[in-house]
């Protein structure tokens, strides 16, 4: 059994020590890039009105007609905020029989029953489509 006391390292050793360190945590860091910082998102950008916030916690699906029957399209997550170009009465989803036509190339329709309009959204027989 040693009798010398524990003793820090001090002066060059501990530099040296220090120095190690810190460039293991860099090679461990440039290693692995989702422990980077990630860069900063882009401001999320409002569309022109009439527009609609997803108010659904899990997401909203996208379908390629405004039915549950319909295939998925895409998903919106919530929060997010899309362009509406107009509504139709088709099938009732949690009392509501709403749904809208998303501004989007794909033309894809979401139940108004998650998605918190602003603005005026039209019928779709009012509207050139």
């Amino acid at each position: 059994m040693s009798t010398a006391p524990n003793r820090r390292p001090t002066g060059r050793g501990r530099a040296a020590r220090v120095a190690a360190t810190a460039l293991g945590v860099l090679a461990l860091t440039a290693s692995v890039p989702a422990l980077a910082a990630a860069p900063a998102a882009a401001p999320a950008v409002t569309p022109a009105k009439p527009y609609g916030t997803v108010t659904a916690v899990s997401g909203l699906n996208q379908r390629m007609f405004p039915s549950t029957d319909s295939a998925v399209k895409g998903t919106l997550r919530h929060g997010a905020k899309v362009g509406l170009v107009c509504r139709v009465r088709a099938q009732v989803i949690a009392g509501n029989d709403l749904w809208y036509l998303v501004r989007d190339a794909r033309r894809v329709w979401v139940p108004a029953r998650y998605v918190a309009a602003t603005g005026t959204v039209k019928y779709c027989k009012d509207v050139l489509v």
